[in-house]
């Protein structure tokens, strides 16, 4: 049994979802989750950008690339952005 994330899709919308505070650090930044009391650390600042484009961009993918994200470290941030879906940290958004 695969403990990995399922697949996220980068061309769907997402956001941050509402029970989410994001603390900035200087290595990125911290993510608490109200609703599941879970604590979740972002350990760059191109991720925090990334999270933080999600609701002004079309799709996850837009918002890495508004994030400055070259297109060969998009496997790396999709891993990073299924993780965060699964934790719950962010949500589809509809469009």
């Amino acid at each position: 049994m695969s403990t990995d994330p399922a697949p996220f899709e980068l061309d769907g919308a997402w956001e941050l979802d509402a029970q989410v505070s994001v603390r900035p650090e200087r290595f990125g930044a911290l993510l608490y989750h109200f609703g599941t009391r879970r604590l979740s650390f972002l350990k760059n600042p191109t991720l925090l950008a990334v999270v933080r484009a999600l609701p002004e961009q079309p799709t996850a993918r837009a918002a890495c690339a508004e994030a400055g994200v070259a297109p060969a470290e998009l496997p790396r941030y999709r891993g990073a952005l299924a993780t965060l879906a699964a934790s719950r940290m962010i949500r589809p958004r509809s469009v």
